[in-house]
């Protein structure tokens, strides 16, 4: 009778310590070999190239993590930095605004401040502080009245020429009335040639009407109308309006000219009102010396008293 034997269920190969060796021995044999001959770094960048896909996906997770949080954070502070720019650029239009508004303030002050020097005449340098909403009558209203000695009647002017003429006044305010408005005359004279004439506001328009001129008037489109100063209210000169229309017509022997005006309220909001104009000296001492030698030519006679 043959004797079996049981087979190993694992079959034992070398040791362990035999294994160690070996690796350890061809570990050292092939860092000896690459560190001088380098034959093994075309083998390493072949792995390390295999390995890369690996790696990737590896570090997916981290990087989606990363990427979704720097996207959020970076989401979240563009806006903020949106906001705050939109912010700051609102501020800075707006301050612009103000300092476009503020420099051509202060270069109609600087204006007026040369038309008030060049001035014979007192003036004091007033603000409007209201239009008038009514497209029929141009008058405004402005923050000087009687507590500043304002009166009705004085001339009203800005840097470039006439606005107007105080109508009314009141405490704290005066309303102006502007030379364009129906109501207001203002006697000018033509600077060409001297013709005068009284020009009137048409009222519906920012124009200035000359009437009841003949239609043979020597007055041309572009000829500058002046304060005459005969009215004494308005100085001698003051610049008024140009003349932009002449039209003649058969059935009318007068002429229909029709003026701009030089200066306007619609750009700025600071205005001269001039002080009534002071009578000349000369002038009334002429007068007095004109009722002095009527006097002494016709000596008021004295009466007498009947005696009883």
């Amino acid at each position: 009778m043959e004797h079996h034997h049981t087979p190993a269920f694992f079959v034992r190969g070398p040791s362990h310590f035999a294994r160690l060796v070996f690796f350890a021995a061809l570990s050292l044999t092939l860092m000896a070999t690459d560190a001088r001959l380098h034959y093994l770094t075309e083998v390493r960048q072949g792995f390390i190239a295999l390995l890369h896909p690996l790696e990737v996906l590896a570090d997916m997770p981290s990087n989606l993590y990363l990427g979704a949080r720097d996207y959020l954070v970076s989401h979240d502070t563009l806006l903020k930095d949106n906001r705050q720019l939109t912010q700051q650029s609102l501020q800075q239009n707006v301050q612009l605004q103000r300092f476009q508004s503020l420099e051509a303030e202060n270069e109609n002050l600087r204006n007026l401040l040369k038309a008030k020097q060049s001035l014979t005449q007192p003036a004091q340098l007033a603000e409007i502080v209201h239009m008038g909403r009514d497209p029929f009558t141009h008058k405004v209203t402005v923050n000087l009245g009687s507590r500043e000695n304002i009166v009705a009647g004085q001339a009203v002017v800005d840097a470039a020429g006439v606005i107007g003429q105080v109508t009314r006044v009141y405490p704290f305010s005066s309303e102006v009335t502007l030379i364009t408005d129906k109501d207001l005359a203002i006697p000018i004279q033509v600077e060409r040639n001297g013709l005068r004439a009284i020009a009137f506001g048409h009222g519906r328009d920012n124009t200035i009407d000359l009437p009841y001129l003949p239609a043979n008037v020597d007055i041309r489109k572009g000829d500058k109308l002046v304060t005459s100063g005969i009215d004494g209210v308005y100085p001698l000169g003051l610049a008024v309006a140009y003349v932009t229309q002449i039209e003649h017509t058969q059935d009318s022997p007068f002429a229909h000219i029709v003026c701009a005006p030089v200066a306007g309220i619609e750009s700025h909001r600071q205005i001269l009102l001039l002080g009534m104009p002071k009578p000349d000296a000369s002038i009334e001492e002429a007068r007095a010396n004109s009722a002095k030698t009527a006097a002494d030519k016709h000596p008021t006679p004295v009466p007498h008293h009947a005696s009883h």
